[in-house]
């Protein structure tokens, strides 16, 4: 059951449908390098216009701070969007004024058109009421399918709810869904892999988690933090020593809240930050005073398997180590490839994301077989964090 409006619930035929959808992507030489979020919203934008819509796309792009900025207009993006569409898509030079008013009054039932950068203008970020009312006053129907934007304020992701019948699309329907089933009312037990550099960077999300999972799993250069916490020797591994007694909190907060924290008994250790530096095993309590740990080890992995095979749901965010460099990838590869099987087999509901989750679960090819990899950064992880997101509580006014 959800608590928002879907496509199911609305008649388009007709209507001019304002949908927000998030064509941040990265270009390079005039090209986008990475379209997932492309892929993403094309069952949003076909539906609207196979059941005679005219759907008008609005979206961000880069950091342009409310000024007009060639190389961030969504003029760059359009190739590719025509591209996967496999339609024609009309474009407006602005979000608003005449030259948004053009395009749309030109369309018929079922045409496509991209408007200007959002961020063109200052009112977007401020959620500025006048700049809502003039990107409004274009359309009857408000469709929301950035969740990727939904942890901001901005007009177009917030305030534009309040003006006009908003609902979510289906990209953003699927991921409300999925993170509702892996957090909100999840099946159990429930395991949480929370990797990446520092601790500092996810206080609120280790905070969070400990109250809602049976099994929470720290890596990365995370895991450092919490073995020195313990009086382990980390050698010269990224650490935050100062960090310390935080670490002990979160470890006693999950204690009470009879959360089990894994933590890594073996590691992949080098002297080298580079891609096949010579590399040993050792148990976490034998690192040398010159080694960095760079990945877990193989009994590290076997036993996060382990629990894993014994677990229904998994939310995952952060690799276990340096996975962009090889040996360092094979905890993550691992512990990804069996997350991905348990998945097909039917036994785990497994939802990830975070831009360097996306990265290292493509990496293993294993991402295909999850059943949600969520592309938002941000927005995923204040989700985790258990904040309440803008953009989904525009939705459910």
């Amino acid at each position: 059951m959800t608590s928002f409006r879907t496509l199911d619930d609305v008649d388009v035929k007709g209507k001019r449908v304002l949908l927000r959808v998030d064509l941040n992507v990265p270009m390079e030489d005039g090209r986008v390098t990475d379209a997932t979020r492309i892929e993403r919203i094309l069952p949003t934008i076909n539906e609207l216009a196979d059941k005679g819509a005219k759907v008008i796309l609005l979206s961000h792009f880069g950091r342009p701070k409310g000024q007009r900025v060639e190389s961030e207009s969504l003029r760059h993006v359009l190739p590719a969007l025509e591209q996967h569409l496999k339609r024609k898509v009309a474009f407006a030079d602005d979000c608003v004024g005449a030259p948004a008013a053009a395009v749309i009054g030109a369309m018929t039932d079922g045409d496509i058109a991209l408007l200007e950068n959002t961020r063109f203008h200052k009112g977007e970020e401020k959620n500025d009421t006048a700049f809502i009312d003039e990107v409004a006053q274009n359309f009857d129907l408000f469709v929301n399918d950035a969740f990727s934007a939904a942890h901001r304020a901005h007009a177009t992701t917030t305030g534009i709810a309040a003006k006009l019948p908003a609902i979510a699309g289906r990209t953003m329907q699927a991921e409300l869904e999925a993170l509702e089933s892996a957090l909100t009312s999840p099946a159990r037990p429930v395991m949480a892999i929370v990797g990446g550099a520092k601790v500092s960077t996810k206080l609120e999300l280790l905070g969070n988690l400990v109250a809602k999972v049976d099994y929470l799993v720290i890596g990365g250069g995370m895991a450092n933090t919490f073995l020195a916490a313990q009086g382990k020797a980390v050698g010269k591994s990224l650490c935050e020593h100062d960090l310390a007694d935080t670490a002990r909190a979160i470890l006693e907060k999950a204690k009470a809240a009879n959360c089990t924290i894994v933590l890594p008994v073996d590691a992949t250790v080098a002297q080298k930050f580079e891609a096949h530096a010579p590399s040993h095993i050792v148990s976490v309590d034998h690192v040398g005073a010159d080694d960095m740990i760079l990945d877990v080890g193989p009994k590290s992995i076997a036993h996060v398997e382990a629990l894993l095979a014994q677990c229904k749901t998994l939310v995952w965010n952060g690799p276990f180590g340096a996975f962009e460099l090889p040996p360092f990838d094979e905890g993550t590869n691992a512990v990804a490839r069996t997350a991905a099987r348990l998945t097909t087999e039917g036994k785990l509901l497994s939802v990830a994301g975070g831009g360097d989750t996306v990265a290292a679960l493509n990496q293993a090819h294993a991402g295909q077989e999850f059943s949600y990899v969520s592309t938002a950064g941000g927005a995923f992880l204040e989700w985790l964090e258990g904040k309440t997101l803008p953009g989904v509580a525009a939705l459910k006014g």
